[in-house]
């Protein structure tokens, strides 16, 4: 078997030495890299989808949850930073625990986090109807919004057409897909500044807001901390997708130095934003009572805080930042497809990792995504407490390949393995001394929230009657059959399919074993 330390990428050619010849368009900046990983965690988007539930769970408190997530993920995010700067390479969760722990290991890893990105377009999109009739009654082009499936079915065809565009844009390329997506970053960025200090302006109380309960935690078995716990999942939702950053390593000019950078600042400027975000409309609302705060979350504070004029204005900014969140989830998605399919990971290998000509983009994966994620909102017309199920498990399925990750890393540390000796006259970035106990810490939060996350609680999974147990378990019923369907493909099929298919690997007709091959 293999050592990490045989593995070690030497410059120039990191791709090379681990078996791939470089083909995808390698022009994506510093800041377009740091774009990448804002915009699938995509602050506005998070915060005004889920702030309802969140306050709904532990009210005011729910903002503590934040900071909770907030520093777990970066103890993920600083172990993922040292993995960028010695493999930036496509597909990065698939590739990092293929190379630390194992090809099973990996593979399971990128089926989970594929499906992850999947799941996440579909919901992502269906954030579209909680805004755009917001900002205008045209956009409700089903009823006026009373009749029993006038407000799912209006979401499908807004989610549907949204999907649509950022297919399009996936398939323009790589410099097509980033200059719209800082682009795009850049409006949130400034709408979420924007909106936070009109917010904390028109505060109507103090920063001690965050600590009233109002008895909150007297209807959970576990009290407050059962609530905590409860609104913890809205924050583990949002701050998901920070790896996108080193997903498109393979396409960024500088890699080892950008992709760990990237990796840290998109999840240092989300904590941050969020945080001060959640803290301004908590501040700001005019009644921490209203039903607004539970019935529609985040748009009702900033118009009844703003006016509908300013409020307006500032709900556009959301709509782009959801707008690059989807385009972002798509190519994360595509990537991961790629990186698995270009190893004859998945079925239909040879088309999935085809590259288009002129955009030098694989195309084949892009509306597979597509297709599956309109599927999936397909769902919600008739049945919208399965699709609820289906899209709280996006943060699941992502904490779990992870969670694969950390626990790798965390292994071949502990062995002695990791990390590799420093390249010939480079320094990449190191945990050093702090690596194990911030491993540690990253493994430790992972699987709690992991936990946390597919406990089968009635309130996340089966909020609305009809009542039934397997909607209750279907957070858990769903991983278990995702993930052992992955699981018997790869026994039965995809490890014994080994090698870099040709015209992708390093040197044609060459089959080459990572770290770890095998079971």
């Amino acid at each position: 078997m293999s050592d990490a330390r045989d593995l070690e990428p030497q410059p120039p050619d990191v791709l090379r030495h681990v078996g791939y010849r470089q083909r995808l368009d390698r022009s994506v900046g510093q800041f377009a890299a740091f774009a990448a990983g804002v915009s699938l965690v995509s602050i506005l988007t998070g915060v005004f989808l889920l702030f309802s539930f969140g306050y709904g769970a532990a009210g005011p408190a729910y903002w503590w949850t934040w900071l909770v997530v907030f520093a777990g993920q970066a103890m993920v995010a600083l172990v993922f930073a040292e993995l960028a700067a010695r493999y930036p390479i496509a597909g990065s969760v698939y590739q990092w625990t293929k190379l630390v722990g194992g090809r099973a290991a990996g593979w399971l890893a990128g089926w989970v986090v594929l499906g992850a990105t999947i799941v996440g377009s579909a919901s992502v999109a269906l954030a579209a109807q909680v805004v755009l009739p917001e900002i205008s009654s045209f956009f409700q082009f089903v009823g006026d919004g009373s009749g029993a499936h006038d407000l799912p079915t209006n979401a499908v065809i807004l989610g549907s057409a949204l999907i649509v565009v950022a297919l399009i844009a996936n398939s323009l390329g790589v410099r097509t897909l980033t200059r719209v997506n800082s682009a795009g970053v850049a409006i949130e960025l400034i709408a979420a500044a924007a909106l936070i200090v009109l917010l904390f302006a028109a505060a109507k109380r103090g920063p001690d807001v965050v600590t009233e309960t109002a008895g909150i935690g007297a209807g959970h078995d576990w009290g407050l901390f059962g609530a905590l716990l409860l609104a913890s999942i809205a924050s583990a939702y949002v701050i998901v997708g920070f790896d996108t950053a080193s997903s498109l390593a393979e396409e960024t000019r500088d890699p080892q130095r950008n992709a760990p950078r990237a990796v840290i600042r998109a999840v240092l400027a989300s904590g941050v934003i969020g945080g001060l975000l959640i803290l301004g409309a908590l501040m700001a609302t005019g009644d921490l009572d209203a039903e607004g705060m539970t019935a529609v979350g985040m748009p009702y504070v900033v118009k009844d805080a703003l006016g509908d004029t300013v409020g307006t204005i500032l709900l556009v900014g959301v709509m782009i930042a959801i707008a690059v969140c989807l385009m972002a989830a798509m190519a994360q998605g595509t990537r991961m497809a790629f990186a698995m399919a270009r190893d004859r990971g998945l079925p239909a290998s040879e088309l999935l990792a085809r590259l288009s000509r002129r955009s030098s983009t694989p195309i084949a994966p892009n509306v597979v995504i597509a297709v599956l994620a309109i599927a999936l909102l397909a769902i919600n017309i008739r049945q919208q407490q399965i699709i609820a199920i289906v899209t709280s498990l996006a943060a699941a399925l992502f904490y779990l390949g992870y969670l694969a990750v950390t626990v790798s890393v965390l292994a071949r540390r502990l062995r002695g393995g990791w990390p590799p000796r420093e390249q010939a006259g480079r320094k990449l970035f190191s945990l050093g001394r702090w690596g194990l106990p911030i491993n540690v810490i990253a493994v430790l939060y992972g699987a709690a929230m992991s936990v946390n996350l597919l406990w089968p609680r009635a309130a996340v999974y089966n909020p609305e009657p009809p009542h039934h147990w397997y909607l209750q378990y279907g957070g858990l019923l769903f991983v278990g059959l995702f993930a052992g369907a992955g699981l018997l493909y790869y026994l039965l099929v995809a490890r014994h399919r080994t090698g870099v298919l040709d015209g992708h690997a390093a040197e044609p007709a060459v089959e080459r074993e990572p770290a770890g091959a095998g079971l």
